[in-house]
């Protein structure tokens, strides 16, 4: 993480009282903006938010062990004989002190954006780059303009690869956040429909993952999905880097040739190895596709395939994403509640469709949220692709989740509709039966975690 003094931070930001700071050579490391979390030594900053003001908590700040707090110069009443570096802005300011510090650091970054398997990609890249490298990675989802700062403040000063996760909502949020983390090499993994609310089309997502291009270097690596017809239209257009795909076409740089799902993983070979297997220990094809852009940014950073098929097979994924569990009556739990998409959706209902060996299947699907005027069409269709001779029953939650079941072609005692989540759970119970798969998505505002837990054996 961080490791600088009160005297050289001032040098990184501009401050408003530089002079005026005691305690200059007080030695800060690491940073901070929850003061429930200040570890010893921590910069705390304090950022405004919808519901809180960070600023009333710097005397906590301190009193739990901050060496140092910003404060923002509009905000009164700033305490006394404490470190205080006044600033015009404390979010900007976070954002400054990040851009500073990856410049001070010799580490390369892979930035990874797409609209759906971002995060699991960013656990792949770091699984195989581990194998070589000291690697550090966005954790959990701070993937935005307050966390990806945070993520590059993380760095120790010998990390030699940073994998980091650019999330974005909106025109100009990629653009942002790569020039904060200029990546050396970037990956995009799909094109989907997600924030298309407040984008209006796929045409306009594709445009706006592409910015993660504006921070690479000079012939810097773009690693993306060749079988999407936005990327191929938009990516010959981009001069001065060097491109690579993947995905299932052969015509891409890299794509699978075999492909088996087990129980708890793939087994896949590739056209570029086709005499190493490869093992996944994460369910489904679409989780094998985004494995080659790993394998391609191991291939990138000098690594033999031998190599980087050790370091795939010890991926380990972020929670509530492909989560296989141990459910009640000896059902097994699939746990990809973290979010979900018309794309990410239908993969995993068709991941389990796929699944052999086991008793019934059992979706639970609930709403899937920012998908702007085409909502319901989207729900609907997901509703019509259900196979009735593939899946046993399906539940679906929400308002949004109502519009699948009524899509279904499934009779009436094979598909249920609820608003009420405790209702859900009582009925789903009494269903599931030995051997039974179930899969549990939706978009993370559902909360359908808690059906997780209700049903899978702790």
């Amino acid at each position: 993480m961080i490791r600088r003094t009160i005297r050289e931070m001032t040098g990184m930001i501009h401050v408003e009282n530089g002079e005026q700071l005691q305690h200059n050579e007080t030695l800060v490391h690491g940073v901070c903006i929850d003061s429930r979390k200040i570890e010893k030594g921590n910069l705390y900053v304090p950022l405004t938010g919808r519901h809180a003001d960070g600023h009333q908590y710097v005397e906590d700040a301190f009193r739990r062990g901050a060496a140092a707090s910003l404060w923002q110069k509009d905000v009164p009443n700033p305490p006394a004989n404490v470190p205080l570096l006044i600033v015009e802005d404390t979010e900007k300011s976070l954002q400054e002190l990040s851009k500073s510090y990856r410049n001070a650091l010799r580490a390369k970054v892979v930035g990874i954006t797409g609209s759906n398997g971002k995060t699991t990609t960013k656990d792949m890249v770091a699984s195989v780059l581990s194998e070589k490298f000291k690697v550090q990675k966005t954790e959990g989802n701070f993937n935005n303009h307050q966390g990806v700062p945070l993520t590059l403040l993380s760095l120790d000063e010998d990390t030699e690869i940073a994998v980091v996760e650019m999330g974005m909502s909106a025109k100009g949020e990629i653009s942002f956040l790569t020039s904060i983390a200029r990546p050396d090499v970037a990956i995009i993994t799909n094109i989907g429909e997600a924030h298309i609310q407040n984008l209006g089309s796929r045409e306009a997502i594709a445009d706006a993952k592409l910015e993660i291009t504006e921070g690479l270097p000079e012939n810097g690596l773009l690693i993306y999905m060749g079988d999407e017809p936005l990327l191929q239209e938009r990516v010959p257009n981009i001069t001065g880097i060097r491109t690579k795909t993947f995905g299932k076409g052969h015509g891409n740089d890299l794509y699978p040739v075999e492909w088996k799902q087990e129980t708890s993983g793939s087994a896949f070979r590739t056209n570029a190895s086709e005499d190493i297997d490869f093992y996944l220990p994460v369910l489904g094809e679409y989780n094998v596709i985004n494995s080659l852009a790993a394998i391609l940014a191991g291939r990138e950073f000098g690594m033999p395939f031998e190599e980087i098929r050790a370091g795939l097979g010890k991926t380990r994924l972020s929670e509530m994403r492909m989560e296989m569990a141990d459910g009640i009556n000896g059902s097994k739990i699939i746990n990809d509640a973290y979010n979900a998409s018309p794309t990410s959706m239908r993969a995993a209902i068709r991941l389990v469709e796929q699944f052999e060996g086991t008793g019934r299947k059992i979706l639970v699907l609930g709403d899937m949220l920012e998908l702007g005027e085409k909502e319901a069409a989207f729900h609907r269709e997901v509703g019509c692709d259900l196979n009735p001779e593939k899946i046993d029953f399906v539940f679906t939650y929400g308002k949004l989740g109502r519009l699948i079941a009524d899509a279904c072609d499934f009779p009436d005692n094979r598909v249920f509709a609820f608003e009420d989540k405790k209702r859900l759970i009582d009925m789903l119970k009494g269903k599931i039966g030995a051997g039974d798969l179930v899969l549990v998505k939706a978009s993370r505002g559902m909360q359908l975690e808690e059906v997780v837990k209700a049903i899978t054996v702790s």
